[in-house]
């Protein structure tokens, strides 16, 4: 949705993206044109409106042009995890339908192998290197033909995001475009810029992977409100508050893990930095431990906005800094789309008990070219949709997530939630990240299990893992706490904030024909 055309002929110099790490700067000028020359290529290459193409690299200078160009050619553009191997690669480009790849020379090897399975992409091209064939072509060069001004037949685009994969195959997430021309817009993008308080000028911080749905969508709406975009190849806390300082930073959008890390940065760091630029801090993607919030809005002020919302966008809720101290541990009172709490049965929860949240949905999606995945995310009248998720409202209607539900632990006929103890566990001064499952039990069917990575300087031993159950046991119930502990260097969290949970789990059930005891 990026159309920097109007600002491009009225402040041709005013600068559109920042790199955070070589502080290499696009001007809205600069940037009109290659979006525009990229359009035409699009074109000549016999991509039309409702065509796909893909998206795999880290974050660099010429992600925002590649977004931008399909959102005005009424494309389909599939930004992918450039975490992501040869076959999980091939697999979203054949999914999804891509007829060009556009990637990396630090992705190229990967890229290259993946096209050999994906014989429907017939052109990859390089943003930051030569290629190496007809169909591996320099960017660059393959647009220097191309004319600086629109396509004649622009049309709106949209991203076609697919779902992490950790229930199975990725999935894409398909939404109806509507034919209309790029400055008419999705509503849904329009109630964000109003909600969030976008504006003109405004500075905005992206200190996450471009690949993810929200920070793709924030750098466009920022762009699109006619403000700068400065884009950290990678999160570093420090680097982050760095940032924020330098460049007089307005608006910015985390995850909780990021939240996490910049307090636990040494006191004298934390504070040397000026925060005060900062209008609008947005988190979502992940529950944020009760602690860890209250702590940033006592550093950062009530400026703190939290939301919650599946890529799916099956519905939306949100809530400012003061409605979450009114009501902690809430994402939000909801905004878009009815919200349902039912129990197994599909009947209502009573109000503050945990049940698959489900919603009448707000904008209409299908995941591409899978009915049966799209019919199971659906209740049998087709009314309402679910990606799983547990939670409860309270009595002021606030949602309280409690957990996936396809995480949820059964221990002698209770049910345990493994967020409560993981939003407990974070919180202590030795423990940087941790991940809370049920193993197998044959007494009581499971029982709760956590990984946890000791902080930098912390023996994991077996000593820590006691002091861990204890301070567990300290704060909740003995049921919910985990009977052991086991240590990891690294938890498989994607840079989203996201954690790939059954990479874990999966080996403590090995050798059993099902995960349910």
């Amino acid at each position: 949705l990026m159309l920097p055309g109007a600002i491009a002929t009225s402040d041709p110099n005013r600068i559109a993206v920042i790199m955070a790490g070589s502080g290499e700067a696009i001007s809205y000028g600069e940037l009109e044109k290659r979006t525009n020359k990229l359009a035409h290529l699009f074109r000549q290459q016999g991509l039309n409106r409702l065509d796909h193409y893909a998206i795999y690299m880290e974050n660099n200078a010429r992600y925002v042009e590649c977004c931008g160009a399909g959102a005005r050619a009424g494309l389909y553009f599939t930004p992918i995890n450039s975490y992501l191997g040869v076959d999980e690669l091939a697999y979203v480009l054949s999914n999804s339908r891509s007829k060009i790849l556009i990637t990396s020379t630090a992705k190229l090897d990967v890229a290259r192998a993946a096209m050999a399975l994906a014989p429907g992409v017939a052109l990859c091209l390089v943003v930051d290197g030569a290629g190496d064939g007809d169909n591996i072509r320099e960017l660059d060069a393959a647009v220097a033909g191309m004319p600086a001004t629109p396509i004649s037949d622009e049309w709106l685009g949209a991203a076609m995001l697919y779902s992490s994969g950790t229930t199975g195959q990725p999935k894409g997430i398909l939404r109806p475009l509507p034919k209309v021309t790029p400055d008419v817009g999705l509503p849904l993008y329009t109630f964000l810029t109003q909600l969030w308080r976008y504006r003109d000028s405004m500075i905005y911080l992206s200190p996450a992977p471009l690949y993810h749905s929200a920070p793709q969508a924030a750098v466009a709406l920022a762009i699109q409100a006619g403000g700068t975009a400065v884009i950290m190849e990678s999160f570093n806390p420090e680097a982050y508050l760095q940032l924020v300082e330098r460049y007089r930073v307005t608006h910015t959008q985390l995850v909780p893990t990021m939240f996490s890390r910049m307090l636990k940065l040494p006191e004298d760091v934390r504070t040397c930095y000026d925060l005060s630029s900062l209008e609008v801090a947005v988190h979502g993607a992940a529950p944020c431990p009760v602690s860890v919030k209250e702590a940033m809005i006592a550093w950062w002020g009530p400026i703190i906005h939290e939301y919650y919302g599946a890529t799916e966008a099956l519905g939306f809720t949100a809530c400012d800094s003061a409605e979450w101290l009114a009501h902690k541990g809430t994402v939000g009172r909801v905004m878009l789309g009815d919200i349902h709490i039912l129990d197994d049965e599909m009947q209502p929860a009573s109000e503050g008990e945990p049940g698959t949240i489900w919603f009448t949905t707000a904008t209409p999606f299908e995941y591409f070219e899978n009915a049966d995945k799209t019919n199971e995310s659906r209740s049998a009248d087709g009314t309402k949709t679910t990606v799983g998720d547990v939670g409860y409202l309270d009595a002021d209607g606030f949602l309280h997530l409690t957990d996936r539900k396809t995480f949820m632990i059964i221990s002698g006929g209770m049910n345990i939630y493994p967020q409560e103890c993981e939003n407990l566990l974070i919180t202590h001064p030795k423990v940087t990240d941790v991940a809370v499952f049920g193993v197998p039990n044959e007494d009581l069917g499971e029982e709760v299990k956590a990984v946890v990575q000791a902080a930098p300087g912390v023996l994991a031993n077996a000593e820590l893992a006691a002091e861990l159950i204890a301070f567990c046991r300290e704060h909740l119930a003995h049921i919910k706490c985990p009977r052991s502990i086991d240590f990891t260097e690294q938890l498989p969290r994607l840079p989203t904030g996201k954690l790939y949970k059954r990479q874990l789990r999966d080996p403590y059930w090995a050798g059993r024909s099902s995960k349910i005891a």
